[in-house]
Protein backbone atom coordinates (compact mmCIF):
# COMPACT_ATOMS: atom_id res chain seq x y z
CA UNK A 1 0.00 0.00 0.00
CA UNK A 2 0.66 3.43 -0.71
CA UNK A 3 1.89 5.78 1.85
CA UNK A 4 -0.89 8.13 2.79
CA UNK A 5 0.37 11.44 2.44
CA UNK A 6 2.49 10.77 -0.70
CA UNK A 7 0.55 11.10 -3.90
CA UNK A 8 2.03 8.72 -6.76
CA UNK A 9 2.59 10.62 -10.23
CA UNK A 10 1.27 8.55 -13.38
CA UNK A 11 2.42 9.71 -16.40
CA UNK A 12 0.61 8.74 -19.80
CA UNK A 13 1.67 11.30 -22.02
CA UNK A 14 3.39 8.53 -24.30
CA UNK A 15 0.13 6.56 -24.01
CA UNK A 16 -2.91 8.58 -23.60
CA UNK A 17 -1.00 12.05 -24.40
CA UNK A 18 0.15 10.26 -27.93
CA UNK A 19 -3.56 9.59 -28.67
CA UNK A 20 -3.87 13.85 -29.51
CA UNK A 21 -4.49 13.75 -33.72
CA UNK A 22 -0.95 14.25 -34.77
CA UNK A 23 0.74 13.68 -31.97
CA UNK A 24 2.13 10.06 -32.75
CA UNK A 25 5.50 9.93 -32.24
CA UNK A 26 8.40 7.54 -33.58
CA UNK A 27 10.42 4.93 -30.87
CA UNK A 28 13.35 7.01 -30.55
CA UNK A 29 10.90 10.05 -29.82
CA UNK A 30 9.25 7.76 -27.35
CA UNK A 31 12.80 6.88 -25.76
CA UNK A 32 14.30 10.07 -25.60
CA UNK A 33 10.64 11.09 -23.61
CA UNK A 34 10.85 8.67 -21.04
CA UNK A 35 14.13 9.53 -20.23
CA UNK A 36 13.33 12.53 -19.73
CA UNK A 37 10.47 11.26 -17.56
CA UNK A 38 12.26 9.13 -15.52
CA UNK A 39 14.93 12.25 -14.60
CA UNK A 40 11.46 14.60 -14.17
CA UNK A 41 11.50 11.17 -11.72
CA UNK A 42 7.95 10.38 -12.55
CA UNK A 43 6.68 7.37 -10.04
CA UNK A 44 4.76 5.45 -12.87
CA UNK A 45 5.47 5.79 -17.12
CA UNK A 46 2.61 4.43 -19.19
CA UNK A 47 4.74 3.68 -22.21
CA UNK A 48 1.71 3.09 -24.77
CA UNK A 49 -0.98 0.25 -25.45
CA UNK A 50 1.28 -2.79 -26.68
CA UNK A 51 -1.46 -4.68 -28.16
CA UNK A 52 -2.07 -1.42 -30.41
CA UNK A 53 0.53 -1.59 -33.07
CA UNK A 54 3.77 -3.50 -33.70
CA UNK A 55 5.47 -0.24 -32.86
CA UNK A 56 3.72 -0.04 -30.24
CA UNK A 57 4.95 -2.81 -28.77
CA UNK A 58 8.28 -2.31 -29.61
CA UNK A 59 8.74 1.15 -28.18
CA UNK A 60 7.27 -0.35 -24.86
CA UNK A 61 9.88 -3.31 -24.74
CA UNK A 62 12.44 -0.83 -25.25
CA UNK A 63 11.70 1.80 -22.64
CA UNK A 64 11.12 -1.42 -20.61
CA UNK A 65 14.66 -2.24 -21.05
CA UNK A 66 16.19 1.11 -20.30
CA UNK A 67 14.41 2.93 -17.42
CA UNK A 68 15.41 1.67 -14.26
CA UNK A 69 13.95 3.79 -11.42
CA UNK A 70 10.47 4.46 -12.66
CA UNK A 71 7.82 2.05 -13.27
CA UNK A 72 6.95 0.68 -16.87
CA UNK A 73 3.22 0.15 -17.48
CA UNK A 74 1.19 -0.95 -20.31
CA UNK A 75 -2.51 0.03 -21.19
CA UNK A 76 -4.62 -3.30 -22.30
CA UNK A 77 -8.17 -4.37 -22.88
CA UNK A 78 -9.54 -6.60 -20.70
CA UNK A 79 -9.24 -9.88 -22.89
CA UNK A 80 -6.00 -12.01 -22.86
CA UNK A 81 -4.57 -11.08 -25.42
CA UNK A 82 -3.88 -7.59 -24.93
CA UNK A 83 -2.73 -8.92 -21.45
CA UNK A 84 -0.32 -11.40 -22.80
CA UNK A 85 0.72 -8.34 -25.21
CA UNK A 86 1.25 -6.43 -22.69
CA UNK A 87 3.03 -8.64 -20.43
CA UNK A 88 5.75 -9.93 -23.44
CA UNK A 89 6.64 -6.37 -23.86
CA UNK A 90 7.10 -5.17 -20.65
CA UNK A 91 9.30 -8.16 -19.53
CA UNK A 92 12.74 -6.17 -19.85
CA UNK A 93 11.23 -3.92 -16.98
CA UNK A 94 12.86 -4.22 -13.41
CA UNK A 95 9.43 -3.02 -12.50
CA UNK A 96 6.19 -3.62 -14.37
CA UNK A 97 2.25 -2.63 -14.65
CA UNK A 98 -0.18 -4.28 -16.41
CA UNK A 99 -3.13 -1.42 -16.35
CA UNK A 100 -6.50 -3.59 -17.83
CA UNK A 101 -9.74 -1.58 -18.39
CA UNK A 102 -13.52 -2.24 -19.56
CA UNK A 103 -16.31 0.32 -19.65
CA UNK A 104 -18.54 0.47 -17.66
CA UNK A 105 -21.05 3.28 -18.23
CA UNK A 106 -24.87 1.90 -19.46
CA UNK A 107 -24.17 4.25 -22.68
CA UNK A 108 -20.65 2.11 -23.10
CA UNK A 109 -21.70 -1.25 -22.28
CA UNK A 110 -24.83 -0.67 -24.80
CA UNK A 111 -23.75 0.96 -27.40
CA UNK A 112 -20.14 0.33 -27.55
CA UNK A 113 -19.37 -2.85 -26.07
CA UNK A 114 -22.73 -4.49 -26.83
CA UNK A 115 -22.22 -6.50 -23.66
CA UNK A 116 -24.58 -6.87 -20.41
CA UNK A 117 -23.77 -6.14 -17.58
CA UNK A 118 -23.01 -9.26 -16.16
CA UNK A 119 -20.91 -9.71 -19.07
CA UNK A 120 -18.85 -7.01 -18.34
CA UNK A 121 -18.74 -7.99 -15.02
CA UNK A 122 -17.35 -11.19 -15.71
CA UNK A 123 -14.47 -9.96 -18.00
CA UNK A 124 -13.14 -7.03 -15.79
CA UNK A 125 -12.71 -10.09 -13.01
CA UNK A 126 -11.11 -12.86 -15.62
CA UNK A 127 -9.14 -9.85 -16.58
CA UNK A 128 -7.75 -8.96 -13.70
CA UNK A 129 -6.97 -12.69 -12.41
CA UNK A 130 -5.39 -13.17 -15.90
CA UNK A 131 -3.23 -10.15 -15.38
CA UNK A 132 -1.48 -11.80 -12.26
CA UNK A 133 0.07 -14.51 -14.07
CA UNK A 134 2.65 -11.72 -15.02
CA UNK A 135 3.10 -9.15 -12.01
CA UNK A 136 1.50 -8.56 -8.81
CA UNK A 137 1.06 -4.87 -9.65
CA UNK A 138 -2.07 -4.47 -11.74
CA UNK A 139 -4.04 -1.54 -12.22
CA UNK A 140 -7.93 -1.77 -13.52
CA UNK A 141 -10.25 1.24 -14.72
CA UNK A 142 -13.64 1.43 -15.39
CA UNK A 143 -13.93 3.07 -17.99
CA UNK A 144 -16.41 5.84 -18.39
CA UNK A 145 -16.50 5.50 -14.84
CA UNK A 146 -17.84 9.18 -14.15
CA UNK A 147 -21.21 8.38 -15.68
CA UNK A 148 -21.83 4.74 -14.49
CA UNK A 149 -24.00 3.28 -11.81
CA UNK A 150 -22.73 3.52 -8.53
CA UNK A 151 -24.31 -0.14 -7.64
CA UNK A 152 -22.68 -1.59 -10.70
CA UNK A 153 -19.40 0.38 -10.37
CA UNK A 154 -19.37 -1.08 -6.51
CA UNK A 155 -20.04 -4.66 -7.47
CA UNK A 156 -16.48 -4.48 -10.37
CA UNK A 157 -14.92 -2.54 -8.10
CA UNK A 158 -14.81 -5.27 -4.52
CA UNK A 159 -15.05 -8.04 -7.32
CA UNK A 160 -11.39 -7.00 -9.33
CA UNK A 161 -10.00 -5.81 -5.79
CA UNK A 162 -10.48 -9.44 -4.81
CA UNK A 163 -8.96 -10.84 -7.88
CA UNK A 164 -5.81 -8.61 -7.18
CA UNK A 165 -6.48 -5.66 -8.84
CA UNK A 166 -3.25 -3.23 -6.71
CA UNK A 167 -4.76 0.27 -7.70
CA UNK A 168 -8.02 1.02 -8.80
CA UNK A 169 -8.34 4.25 -11.34
CA UNK A 170 -11.55 6.09 -11.16
CA UNK A 171 -11.85 7.47 -14.76
CA UNK A 172 -13.52 10.25 -16.00
CA UNK A 173 -13.12 9.50 -19.64
CA UNK A 174 -15.29 12.45 -21.51
CA UNK A 175 -14.35 15.34 -19.03
CA UNK A 176 -17.99 15.17 -17.47
CA UNK A 177 -16.98 15.71 -13.95
CA UNK A 178 -17.66 18.54 -11.73
CA UNK A 179 -14.91 18.97 -8.94
CA UNK A 180 -17.47 18.60 -5.79
CA UNK A 181 -19.30 15.70 -7.57
CA UNK A 182 -16.55 13.67 -8.71
CA UNK A 183 -14.58 13.66 -5.41
CA UNK A 184 -17.71 12.91 -3.57
CA UNK A 185 -18.33 9.97 -5.61
CA UNK A 186 -14.99 8.50 -5.69
CA UNK A 187 -15.25 8.86 -1.64
CA UNK A 188 -18.37 6.91 -1.90
CA UNK A 189 -16.82 3.83 -3.60
CA UNK A 190 -14.27 3.99 -1.00
CA UNK A 191 -16.76 3.85 1.71
CA UNK A 192 -19.27 1.36 0.46
CA UNK A 193 -16.75 -1.16 -1.12
CA UNK A 194 -15.42 -3.56 1.82
CA UNK A 195 -12.20 -3.81 0.36
CA UNK A 196 -11.45 -0.68 -0.85
CA UNK A 197 -8.53 -0.26 1.73
CA UNK A 198 -6.38 -3.15 -0.42
CA UNK A 199 -5.67 -1.33 -3.16
CA UNK A 200 -4.13 2.49 -4.39
CA UNK A 201 -7.23 4.81 -5.95
CA UNK A 202 -6.40 6.86 -8.69
CA UNK A 203 -7.64 9.17 -10.61
CA UNK A 204 -7.79 10.33 -14.52
CA UNK A 205 -9.73 13.12 -15.79
CA UNK A 206 -9.39 14.84 -18.86
CA UNK A 207 -10.58 18.37 -20.30
CA UNK A 208 -13.53 18.65 -21.40
CA UNK A 209 -14.88 21.24 -19.37
CA UNK A 210 -11.60 22.99 -18.76
CA UNK A 211 -11.77 20.85 -15.16
CA UNK A 212 -9.29 18.09 -15.07
CA UNK A 213 -6.61 19.29 -12.86
CA UNK A 214 -9.49 20.55 -10.49
CA UNK A 215 -11.70 17.43 -10.75
CA UNK A 216 -8.26 15.04 -10.16
CA UNK A 217 -7.13 17.54 -7.26
CA UNK A 218 -10.95 16.73 -5.83
CA UNK A 219 -10.35 13.37 -6.00
CA UNK A 220 -7.44 13.84 -4.21
CA UNK A 221 -8.53 15.75 -1.35
CA UNK A 222 -12.52 14.68 -0.99
CA UNK A 223 -12.02 10.97 -2.71
CA UNK A 224 -8.99 10.03 -0.95
CA UNK A 225 -7.18 9.37 -4.40
CA UNK A 226 -3.08 8.59 -3.97
CA UNK A 227 -2.19 8.69 -7.51
CA UNK A 228 -2.91 11.09 -10.28
CA UNK A 229 -2.56 9.76 -13.88
CA UNK A 230 -1.66 13.13 -16.15
CA UNK A 231 0.82 13.79 -18.76
CA UNK A 232 2.90 16.99 -20.18
CA UNK A 233 1.65 19.86 -20.82
CA UNK A 234 -2.04 18.43 -20.52
CA UNK A 235 -1.48 17.22 -23.72
CA UNK A 236 -3.95 14.38 -24.99
CA UNK A 237 -7.05 13.70 -27.46
CA UNK A 238 -9.92 16.18 -27.55
CA UNK A 239 -8.85 19.16 -25.02
CA UNK A 240 -6.63 17.11 -23.43
CA UNK A 241 -5.97 15.28 -19.88
CA UNK A 242 -4.89 16.49 -16.20
CA UNK A 243 -1.62 18.37 -16.94
CA UNK A 244 1.44 16.93 -14.90
CA UNK A 245 2.96 20.71 -13.77
CA UNK A 246 -0.27 21.96 -12.81
CA UNK A 247 -0.71 19.28 -10.20
CA UNK A 248 2.42 18.69 -9.01
CA UNK A 249 3.30 22.49 -8.04
CA UNK A 250 -0.28 22.81 -7.03
CA UNK A 251 0.47 20.62 -4.31
CA UNK A 252 4.00 22.05 -3.12
CA UNK A 253 2.96 25.17 -3.60
CA UNK A 254 -0.16 24.80 -1.79
CA UNK A 255 0.89 21.87 0.87
CA UNK A 256 -0.07 24.50 3.69
CA UNK A 257 -3.75 22.43 2.17
CA UNK A 258 -3.24 19.24 0.71
CA UNK A 259 -0.39 17.60 3.23
CA UNK A 260 1.16 15.94 0.60
CA UNK A 261 4.49 14.78 -0.76
CA UNK A 262 5.72 14.15 -4.12
CA UNK A 263 9.04 12.76 -5.78
CA UNK A 264 9.20 14.64 -8.72
CA UNK A 265 12.29 16.87 -9.43
CA UNK A 266 10.42 20.12 -10.77
CA UNK A 267 13.61 21.48 -11.83
CA UNK A 268 13.22 19.94 -15.19
CA UNK A 269 9.44 20.38 -15.71
CA UNK A 270 10.23 23.07 -17.64
CA UNK A 271 12.93 20.88 -19.51
CA UNK A 272 10.63 18.18 -20.27
CA UNK A 273 7.72 20.58 -21.08
CA UNK A 274 10.20 21.92 -24.11
CA UNK A 275 10.89 18.60 -25.12
CA UNK A 276 7.34 16.84 -25.49
CA UNK A 277 6.39 20.41 -27.06
CA UNK A 278 9.40 19.73 -29.61
CA UNK A 279 9.16 16.24 -30.31
CA UNK A 280 4.71 16.24 -31.09
CA UNK A 281 4.22 19.84 -32.60
CA UNK A 282 2.38 20.74 -30.22
CA UNK A 283 3.07 24.17 -29.46
CA UNK A 284 2.69 25.27 -25.20
CA UNK A 285 0.47 28.47 -25.20
CA UNK A 286 2.07 31.43 -23.60
CA UNK A 287 -0.16 31.78 -20.85
CA UNK A 288 0.14 28.26 -19.76
CA UNK A 289 0.74 27.93 -15.85
CA UNK A 290 3.93 27.09 -14.94
CA UNK A 291 5.46 26.14 -18.28
CA UNK A 292 4.15 28.85 -20.94
CA UNK A 293 6.43 32.09 -21.79
CA UNK A 294 4.69 34.14 -19.61
CA UNK A 295 4.23 32.16 -16.58
CA UNK A 296 6.60 34.19 -15.28
CA UNK A 297 6.48 37.59 -16.65
CA UNK A 298 4.90 40.57 -15.69
CA UNK A 299 4.19 43.55 -17.59
CA UNK A 300 2.07 46.04 -15.03
CA UNK A 301 4.01 48.90 -13.61
CA UNK A 302 2.68 47.78 -10.27
CA UNK A 303 3.41 44.12 -10.49
CA UNK A 304 6.81 45.28 -11.64
CA UNK A 305 7.40 47.74 -8.50
CA UNK A 306 6.23 44.61 -6.44
CA UNK A 307 8.35 41.69 -7.73
CA UNK A 308 11.43 44.30 -7.45
CA UNK A 309 10.53 44.99 -3.91
CA UNK A 310 9.80 41.40 -3.21
CA UNK A 311 9.28 38.58 -5.01
CA UNK A 312 6.68 36.82 -3.24
CA UNK A 313 4.68 40.10 -3.48
CA UNK A 314 3.32 38.78 -7.06
CA UNK A 315 5.02 34.98 -7.38
CA UNK A 316 4.03 32.29 -5.51
CA UNK A 317 6.27 30.13 -6.93
CA UNK A 318 9.99 30.47 -8.25
CA UNK A 319 10.43 30.27 -11.84
CA UNK A 320 13.76 28.74 -11.33
CA UNK A 321 12.37 25.97 -8.85
CA UNK A 322 10.29 24.67 -12.46
CA UNK A 323 13.72 24.74 -14.20
CA UNK A 324 12.89 28.49 -16.21
CA UNK A 325 16.39 29.96 -16.27
CA UNK A 326 17.36 32.68 -18.44
CA UNK A 327 18.59 31.13 -22.36
CA UNK A 328 22.23 30.16 -21.48
CA UNK A 329 24.67 30.38 -24.44
CA UNK A 330 26.20 26.61 -23.67
CA UNK A 331 28.48 26.02 -27.19
CA UNK A 332 30.01 28.35 -29.98
CA UNK A 333 31.71 27.61 -33.36
CA UNK A 334 35.04 27.14 -31.67
CA UNK A 335 33.38 24.65 -28.84
CA UNK A 336 34.97 20.84 -28.92
CA UNK A 337 33.34 17.44 -29.56
CA UNK A 338 33.42 16.35 -25.77
CA UNK A 339 32.21 19.48 -24.65
CA UNK A 340 29.24 19.00 -27.12
CA UNK A 341 28.96 15.42 -26.12
CA UNK A 342 28.89 16.49 -22.25
CA UNK A 343 26.18 18.96 -22.72
CA UNK A 344 24.33 16.14 -24.89
CA UNK A 345 24.73 14.08 -21.14
CA UNK A 346 23.26 17.07 -19.58
CA UNK A 347 19.77 17.64 -21.39
CA UNK A 348 19.26 13.86 -20.93
CA UNK A 349 20.22 13.35 -24.80
CA UNK A 350 21.62 9.68 -25.78
CA UNK A 351 22.56 9.04 -28.76
CA UNK A 352 22.64 5.41 -29.47
CA UNK A 353 26.49 5.39 -31.04
CA UNK A 354 29.61 7.15 -31.56
CA UNK A 355 28.48 7.66 -35.28
CA UNK A 356 25.35 9.50 -34.63
CA UNK A 357 27.26 11.50 -32.24
CA UNK A 358 29.50 12.43 -34.70
CA UNK A 359 26.83 12.92 -37.29
CA UNK A 360 25.09 15.50 -34.45
CA UNK A 361 28.25 17.19 -33.79
CA UNK A 362 28.74 18.02 -37.32
CA UNK A 363 25.39 19.85 -37.68
CA UNK A 364 26.06 21.90 -34.43
CA UNK A 365 29.21 22.85 -36.56
CA UNK A 366 27.55 24.18 -39.44
CA UNK A 367 24.31 25.34 -37.22
CA UNK A 368 27.47 27.14 -35.20
CA UNK A 369 28.90 28.78 -38.41
CA UNK A 370 25.50 30.31 -39.10
CA UNK A 371 24.64 31.14 -35.80
CA UNK A 372 26.60 32.78 -33.06
CA UNK A 373 25.29 31.81 -30.52
CA UNK A 374 23.69 28.37 -29.55
CA UNK A 375 20.90 27.54 -27.27
CA UNK A 376 20.24 24.37 -26.12
CA UNK A 377 16.80 24.22 -27.51
CA UNK A 378 18.78 24.50 -30.34
CA UNK A 379 20.73 21.50 -29.73
CA UNK A 380 17.10 19.80 -29.34
CA UNK A 381 16.08 20.63 -32.31
CA UNK A 382 19.42 19.85 -34.23
CA UNK A 383 19.35 16.19 -32.51
CA UNK A 384 15.39 15.55 -33.37
CA UNK A 385 16.46 16.40 -37.32
CA UNK A 386 19.45 14.29 -37.12
CA UNK A 387 18.05 11.24 -35.40
CA UNK A 388 14.89 11.87 -38.10
CA UNK A 389 17.56 11.47 -41.08
CA UNK A 390 18.75 8.30 -39.63
CA UNK A 391 15.28 6.26 -39.13
CA UNK A 392 14.89 5.40 -43.23
CA UNK A 393 12.50 7.35 -43.74
CA UNK A 394 10.81 7.65 -47.04
CA UNK A 395 11.19 11.38 -47.65
CA UNK A 396 14.31 12.86 -46.83
CA UNK A 397 15.01 16.84 -47.55
CA UNK A 398 18.05 17.26 -49.58
CA UNK A 399 17.61 21.06 -50.67
CA UNK A 400 16.08 23.88 -51.71
CA UNK A 401 15.91 27.24 -53.82
CA UNK A 402 13.36 29.85 -53.59
CA UNK A 403 12.37 33.07 -55.63
CA UNK A 404 10.17 35.44 -53.90
CA UNK A 405 9.57 39.21 -54.98
CA UNK A 406 6.80 42.07 -54.49
CA UNK A 407 4.21 41.40 -57.51
CA UNK A 408 5.61 38.54 -58.59
CA UNK A 409 4.36 34.76 -58.10
CA UNK A 410 6.54 32.98 -55.57
CA UNK A 411 8.86 30.24 -57.24
CA UNK A 412 10.08 27.13 -55.53
CA UNK A 413 12.70 24.17 -56.35
CA UNK A 414 12.91 21.64 -53.90
CA UNK A 415 15.45 18.20 -54.34
CA UNK A 416 14.46 15.68 -51.74
CA UNK A 417 14.76 12.25 -51.55
CA UNK A 418 12.40 9.66 -52.22
CA UNK A 419 13.13 5.83 -51.13
CA UNK A 420 16.51 6.91 -51.17
CA UNK A 421 16.75 8.22 -54.85
CA UNK A 422 17.36 12.15 -55.64
CA UNK A 423 14.35 13.84 -57.59
CA UNK A 424 14.42 17.53 -58.65
CA UNK A 425 10.79 19.49 -58.44
CA UNK A 426 9.28 22.92 -59.51
CA UNK A 427 6.87 24.82 -58.24
CA UNK A 428 4.54 28.03 -57.63
CA UNK A 429 2.10 29.36 -55.09
CA UNK A 430 0.68 32.23 -53.38
CA UNK A 431 3.92 32.59 -51.16
CA UNK A 432 6.97 30.57 -50.47
CA UNK A 433 5.42 28.07 -48.17
CA UNK A 434 2.60 27.32 -50.96
CA UNK A 435 5.12 27.21 -53.83
CA UNK A 436 7.12 24.33 -52.20
CA UNK A 437 4.19 22.52 -50.86
CA UNK A 438 3.05 22.25 -54.51
CA UNK A 439 6.59 21.59 -56.09
CA UNK A 440 6.66 18.66 -53.59
CA UNK A 441 3.31 17.53 -54.01
CA UNK A 442 3.87 17.22 -57.97
CA UNK A 443 6.33 14.26 -57.16
CA UNK A 444 4.83 12.41 -54.45
CA UNK A 445 0.82 13.43 -55.10
CA UNK A 446 -0.17 12.75 -51.00
CA UNK A 447 -3.57 14.32 -51.88
CA UNK A 448 -3.38 14.89 -48.16
CA UNK A 449 -5.04 18.15 -46.83
CA UNK A 450 -3.02 20.58 -44.57
CA UNK A 451 -5.02 21.28 -41.50
CA UNK A 452 -2.02 23.28 -39.40
CA UNK A 453 0.88 25.31 -40.52
CA UNK A 454 2.26 27.21 -37.60
CA UNK A 455 5.70 29.07 -36.86
CA UNK A 456 7.64 29.48 -33.75
CA UNK A 457 10.94 30.61 -32.35
CA UNK A 458 13.20 28.06 -30.72
CA UNK A 459 14.61 30.93 -28.93
CA UNK A 460 15.20 34.46 -29.00
CA UNK A 461 16.31 36.96 -31.49
CA UNK A 462 16.40 37.30 -35.49
CA UNK A 463 19.05 34.08 -35.16
CA UNK A 464 16.37 32.11 -34.27
CA UNK A 465 15.98 28.74 -35.54
CA UNK A 466 12.24 28.71 -36.44
CA UNK A 467 10.33 25.51 -35.71
CA UNK A 468 7.55 24.88 -38.35
CA UNK A 469 4.81 22.44 -37.55
CA UNK A 470 2.50 21.47 -40.58
CA UNK A 471 -0.67 19.02 -39.72
CA UNK A 472 -1.66 16.99 -42.55
CA UNK A 473 -4.81 14.90 -42.86
CA UNK A 474 -5.61 12.03 -45.10
CA UNK A 475 -8.19 8.92 -45.30
CA UNK A 476 -9.28 9.85 -41.15
CA UNK A 477 -5.48 9.74 -40.59
CA UNK A 478 -3.81 12.90 -38.91
CA UNK A 479 -0.11 13.46 -38.79
CA UNK A 480 2.06 16.46 -37.82
CA UNK A 481 5.21 16.87 -38.96
CA UNK A 482 7.96 18.92 -37.38
CA UNK A 483 10.90 21.05 -38.99
CA UNK A 484 13.40 23.14 -37.80
CA UNK A 485 16.07 25.48 -39.22
CA UNK A 486 17.50 29.04 -39.50
CA UNK A 487 16.03 29.83 -42.60
CA UNK A 488 11.94 29.20 -41.82
CA UNK A 489 10.94 28.14 -45.53
CA UNK A 490 13.69 25.20 -44.95
CA UNK A 491 11.84 24.38 -42.10
CA UNK A 492 8.51 24.16 -43.70
CA UNK A 493 9.88 21.69 -46.42
CA UNK A 494 11.92 19.75 -43.80
CA UNK A 495 7.79 19.74 -41.63
CA UNK A 496 6.20 19.24 -44.79
CA UNK A 497 7.96 15.83 -45.74
CA UNK A 498 8.43 15.01 -41.87
CA UNK A 499 4.27 14.85 -42.04
CA UNK A 500 4.38 12.77 -45.57
CA UNK A 501 6.55 10.27 -43.97
CA UNK A 502 4.07 9.65 -41.22
CA UNK A 503 1.13 9.25 -43.33
CA UNK A 504 3.46 6.74 -45.43
CA UNK A 505 3.88 4.99 -42.45
CA UNK A 506 1.72 1.65 -42.35
CA UNK A 507 1.38 1.52 -38.50
CA UNK A 508 -1.65 1.49 -37.40
CA UNK A 509 -3.15 2.33 -33.64
CA UNK A 510 -6.48 2.16 -31.69
CA UNK A 511 -7.42 4.72 -29.66
CA UNK A 512 -8.67 3.31 -26.60
CA UNK A 513 -10.61 6.84 -24.54
CA UNK A 514 -9.97 6.02 -21.12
Amino acid sequence: MADSNRLIIFDTTLRDGEQSPGASMTKEEKIRIARQLERLKVDIIEAGFAASSQGDFESIKAIAGIVKDSVVCSLSRANDRDISRAAEALAPAQRKRIHTFIATSPLHMEKKLRMSPDQVYEQARQAVRFARQFTDDVEFSPEDGSRSDMDFLCRVLEAVITEGATTINFADTVGYGVPELYGQMLRTLRERIPNSDKAVWSVHCHNDLGMAVANSLAGVMIGGARQVECTINGLGERAGNTALEEIIMAVRTRKDHFGLEVGIDTTQIVPTSKLVSQITGFAVQPNKAVVGANAFAHASGIHQDGILKARDTYEIMRAEDVGWSANKIVLGKLSGRNAFKQRLDELGIKLDSEAEVNAAFSRFKELADRKSEIFDEDIMALVSDEQQSHDKEHYQFVSLAQRSETGEKPHAKVIFSIAGSEVSCEGDGNGPVDAIVNAIETQTQSGAELLLFSVNAITTGTQSQGEVTMRLSKSGRIVNGVGADLDIVVASAKAYLSALNKLHSKTEKLNPQM
